[in-house]
């Protein structure tokens, strides 16, 4: 993986980096699209938020099992980030991580000028925007004084199960997140609570009935309520008050508490590009799923468009059509020949396996 220091020739201003393509975003969806730009000769450079690749799969969830990925039948969030990491390989990417992408323009030449938030420029002839849903924050519980406690006793994601090993855990929420979570650290904690205001679920059935057993069989217990009150010092929890719906309190032994309500998504300086946006979406033909902005494509699930579906998968499919048409963008003039990786031997001599 190329750092930031390892940059792509720099022609124009000092400090300026120039290459073909510019994606935005370094989650799955972008990393793949690193593999099938390099199969028709074009170069990369992605810029993401985060301080590593992967996007949302690998930040929050890289331990939960993704069943739907061709060819595997269970692959973690952040196996799948590594096993793209090691296809992309012989491309050689250029990283910059910590980074957001501010300002974007068009110069006179028709490529592109983008800067950073810390005042790296890229000029390049194609910008593609692999950004999920943009910029994404847990919803933050309105618990008084919970700000001290983020980081330490207070967590949005699980990166490790075993870092939560013999640890007194409150898990409050009632999707998706919330019950696989419960099912995840169940089997390692010291004690394990779910607390939700209703007894209706936003999860699947299975996932509730799973659950339910749980709570019958000794291994968890199940709350009915929300958190109320945060209690410790120096940022450590040591328990947490939960208050029923009969308006009882309940104190709960407490050193880490793990709320999934959801994510807030925030389109970013993105939404300032010009672009015709549809609910901060971003419209694309579905031939190449280009933007009305020539030159600037949308992939992954940051784009929408008749009949879209929000999975991995998709944002594959996209990343392939959008680089055919990235191809005579970068390359004005060479027919490209569509080949299979399978059978040609000059693909196979760029992935270094012939």
């Amino acid at each position: 993986m190329a750092s930031d220091e390892a940059s792509a020739t720099q022609n124009g201003q000092p400090g300026e980096i120039e290459t073909h393509v510019v994606i935005v975003g370094a989650g799955p969806v972008g990393l793949f699209a690193v593999f099938e730009l390099g199969l028709v000769d074009v170069e990369c450079h992605l810029i993401d938020i985060l301080d590593r690749p992967g996007g949302q799969c690998a930040e929050l969830y890289p331990e939960k099992p993704i069943y739907d990925i061709p060819g595997l039948p269970v692959v973690s969030g952040q196996e799948l980030t590594d096993r793209l990491m090691e296809q992309i390989k012989p491309f050689n990417p250029t990283f910059h991580f910590n980074q957001r992408v501010d300002k974007l323009e068009r110069l006179d030449d028709g490529r592109f000028r983008l800067v950073t938030d810390i005042g790296q420029a890229f000029v390049a002839k194609v910008v593609v925007i692999a950004a999920g849903g943009g910029s994404f924050t847990p919803k933050r519980p309105p618990l008084e004084g919970i700000e001290a406690y983020e980081g330490q006793s207070v967590l949005y994601s699980v990166r490790r199960i075993e870092d939560f090993r013999g640890r007194n855990i409150v898990i409050a929420g009632g999707g998706d997140s919330a019950l696989d979570w419960t099912h995840a650290l169940a089997p390692v904690a010291g004690s394990l609570a779910l607390v939700h205001r209703r007894e209706k679920f936003r999860a699947s059935p299975d996932s509730v009935n799973r659950m339910l057993k749980s709570v019958e069989a000794g291994d968890m217990e199940f709350i009915l309520g929300q958190v109320a009150v945060l209690n410790g010092e120096g940022g450590k929890l040591e328990t947490v008050t939960i208050r029923d719906n009969d308006g009882n309190e309940i104190q709960r032994i407490c050193d880490c508490l793990l709320p999934f309500f959801g994510l807030t998504m925030k389109l970013g300086p993105v939404a300032d590009w010009g672009l015709n946006l549809h609910e901060n979406l971003i419209p694309v033909d579905t031939e190449k799923f280009e933007t009305n902005e020539r030159g600037i494509f949308a992939i992954g699930d940051i784009n929408t468009y008749p009949g879209k579906l929000k999975l991995i998968l998709s944002g594959f499919h996209e990343a392939a059509l959008m680089a055919q048409q990235v191809h005579a963008y970068v390359h004005p003039g060479e027919k490209l020949l569509f080949q299979y990786t399978t059978s040609s031997s000059s693909l196979q001599k760029k992935l270094g396996v012939k």
